[in-house]
C-alpha cells in the first residue's frame, strides 16, 4: 500500500480549513458531516488542516505543518499527508476509495459503481449485527464457531447477504434457527505462478474466506498477504488429512 486507510473520528474536534470557494466549501461539508469544528486559522488542540487555496497553498500547508498538524491541500497531492476519499455512506458501514491523489475522477466512478451494488439498508444490518452481539455470544462461545457461523450467513446467497436488502430483518431468526457452523472443508488453489496479479478470481476469493492457510516453504509472502488477516497460516508439505473447522487452502506451488 502507498498509503495507510484510516477512520477517524472528528466529533468535536477542531479541523483548520484554509481558503474560500467551491474546493473549500466541499471540504467544509465533509468535515461537518463527520461532525468536526472548522476554525479558519491554527488554533490550539486543532490536529487536521485542509487547504483550499489558489495562491500561498504551499506556504499555508507548511506553516500548519510546523505546528503540528497532518495537512490536505486540495489538488496538490505532493503537498499532502493525507488525501480524502471518494465515500460510499451506508452508516455505520463506510466505504473509501483512494487513488492517493492520482485521479479523483477513478475514485469517483469506482464509487459510482459500488453505489448501485449496495443496498440502502447495509447500514441497519451492520446495527442488527452490532445489537446481537451478546447473543450471538450466548449461542456462540467459542470465537473461532462464532466467526464460522457469520461468515456463513453473510457469504453470497446467505441467510445475511449484504446485498439482500432484507438481511436486516433475518437477524433474530438466524439466531434462533438451528443452522450450524461449516463444517470441515478443504480446497486446493494451483497457482499459475509466484505473481499475486495472476491469481484467478475464484482464488483471491477463497484466500478472502479461509479459516486456515497450508503452504510449502515456496509460497512467498505476496501470495500468502491476500488471505483475510486472521487465517492461521501452517507451512506444511502436503495438505492435511483432516483439515481443521471451517474452510482450510492448499496452496499448490506452480508446476516447474
Amino acid at each position: 500500500m502507498e498509503q495507510l486507510p484510516i477512520f477517524l473520528n472528528l466529533a468535536g474536534r477542531t479541523v483548520v480549513l484554509v481558503g474560500e470557494g467551491e474546493a473549500a466549501e466541499a471540504k467544509a461539508r465533509l468535515i461537518e458531516r463527520a461532525g468536526g469544528r472548522i476554525v479558519p486559522v491554527w488554533e490550539e488542540g486543532a490536529s487536521l488542516a485542509f487547504v483550499a487555496l489558489d495562491d500561498g497553498a504551499e506556504a499555508a500547508a507548511a506553516d500548519l505543518r510546523a505546528r503540528g498538524l497532518l495537512v490536505n491541500v486540495v489538488d496538490r497531492p505532493d503537498l499532502c499527508d493525507f488525501t480524502t476519499p471518494a465515500i460510499v455512506d451506508r452508516a455505520p458501514v463506510t466505504i473509501a476509495i483512494g487513488t492517493g491523489g492520482a485521479s479523483a475522477g477513478l475514485a469517483k466512478a469506482v464509487r459510482q459503481r459500488i453505489e448501485a451494488l449496495l443496498p440502502a439498508r447495509l447500514g441497519a444490518l451492520a446495527s442488527a449485527l452490532y445489537a446481537a452481539r451478546a447473543a450471538m455470544k450466548a449461542r456462540w462461545p467459542a470465537a473461532a464457531d462464532r466467526r464460522r457461523a457469520i461468515d456463513a450467513a453473510l457469504a453470497f446467497g446467505g441467510t445475511l447477504d449484504p446485498l439482500d436488502d432484507g438481511a436486516p430483518d433475518r437477524v433474530s431468526d438466524w439466531l434462533a434457527a438451528d443452522a450450524a457452523t461449516r463444517p470441515s472443508r478443504l480446497e486446493t488453489i494451483a497457482l499459475a505462478s509466484f505473481d499475486p496479479d495472476d491469481l484467478t478470481l475464484r482464488a483471491a476469493r477463497l484466500l478472502g474466506e479461509a479459516d486456515h492457510v497450508f503452504h510449502p516453504a515456496s509460497i512467498p509472502a505476496a501470495i500468502l498477504d491476500r488471505a483475510r488477516a486472521d487465517a492461521m497460516r501452517h507451512r506444511a508439505d502436503a495438505p492435511p488429512a483432516d483439515p481443521p473447522p471451517g474452510l482450510s487452502l492448499w496452496l499448490a506451488p506452480p508446476a516447474a
